[in-house]
């Protein structure tokens, strides 16, 4: 199986979805990373840039990914850009890899890249573009995807669950390698706070620790009844 995951910055292809991604690569599934906004970069200096995506190669071993590939679209300056623009690198990604599974943001984080990167991927992966999808979920990203309904977006409600109680750490220990991001308890990216949250997903769906999505897309191939 192919596994895509498309992340704005350095991290949230960890923060949302490692657990489950790291379950992926453990069942041989070829999972490749994304992550887009790369370029022009509003947040930090040089080096610690270059840190960021020496940290972003660090997680992928840990997780297991096949690729990582670094995006040039400016960070926190998506608006600032025509959403063809966007579109244009996702679609020939997609084209490329034809991936049978693909995670991204939530269409209503409070991060304005991460919405108008789902906004853009959702045009790239419509049915009739991308007729190999099977499926296509959105993950939280934390300290950006709670904050969303206070400026008039809709709630992150999940429908999709995954058992992540035997990759959580290793999840966590990946995050971590990012040093610059990881923040003291009792911030959402504390090592704390992201233990607590997918013991509380767990604790809804009834296993030890969980991640959460939101279904945009699924197609049953084969289904049996």
């Amino acid at each position: 199986m192919k596994v895509l995951v498309v992340a704005a910055h350095p991290d949230d292809e960890v923060l949302g979805p490692g657990g489950t991604l790291r379950l992926h690569s453990m069942r041989g599934d070829q999972v490749t990373a994304f992550v887009a906004c790369c370029g022009t970069n509003l947040r930090y200096g040089t080096e610690a840039e270059r840190k960021l995506r020496d940290a972003s190669s660090a997680v992928g071993a840990v997780i297991g990914f096949s690729e990582v590939r670094l995006g040039d679209l400016p960070d926190q300056g998506l608006d600032t850009l025509t959403l063809t623009r966007v579109i244009d690198p996702l679609e020939r990604l997609l084209d490329e890899i034809r991936p049978d599974v693909l995670y991204t943001h939530f269409s209503g984080d409070i991060n304005r890249d991460h919405r108008i990167l789902f906004e853009a991927l959702a045009v790239a992966a419509r049915p009739y573009a991308a007729p190999f999808l099977r499926r296509f979920v959105s993950f939280e990203t934390p300290s950006s995807t709670e904050w969303g309904p206070s400026a008039g977006q809709p709630p992150f409600n999940p429908n999709f669950f995954v058992d992540i109680s035997a990759t959580l750490e290793e999840k966590i220990r990946a995050f971590s390698l990012y040093q610059s991001e990881v923040r003291p308890a009792p911030h959402p990216r504390s090592a704390e706070s992201l233990r607590a949250r997918a013991v509380t997903w767990g604790s809804v769906v009834g296993v030890a620790a969980a991640e959460a999505f939101c279904v945009v897309r699924e197609m049953d191939r084969d289904a049996r009844g």
